[in-house]
């Protein structure tokens, strides 16, 4: 698959939003939500296992589909906040980058 841009990307979002009405459902609140849901699916797949175990093929194929389902939701809050992704992460990364912290050494 070729390299879509951010533009192209939300454009297909919107369109395939919209073929089905669904506009009406994406609130920022509903978004979040339906983000959060996501994520816990993203957490499911490593669920009882061992922090050094390998995925399987299918875990990692199941993994990356979680992901994309958590990066549409962030694509469409990011749209109705007239704001990029990588423009998040870059503001974010700068106040990062002047941050510091501290951890506990046990």
């Amino acid at each position: 698959m070729a390299d879509l841009d951010y533009s192209q990307v939300m454009q297909e979002l919107r369109d395939f939003r919209d073929q089905r009405g669904w506009g009406k459902y994406h609130t920022l609140p509903a978004l979040a939500r339906a983000l959060s849901v996501e994520v816990a699916e993203v957490n499911e797949i490593f669920l009882w296992q061992d922090n050094r175990k390998n995925l399987s093929a299918k875990q990692t194929t199941n993994l990356k589909l979680e992901m994309a389902d958590a990066l549409t939701y962030l694509y469409y809050m990011c749209d109705q906040l007239g704001v990029t992704p990588n423009e998040l992460v870059q503001q974010k990364h700068e106040i990062n980058v002047h941050r510091h912290w501290q951890f506990d050494q046990d």
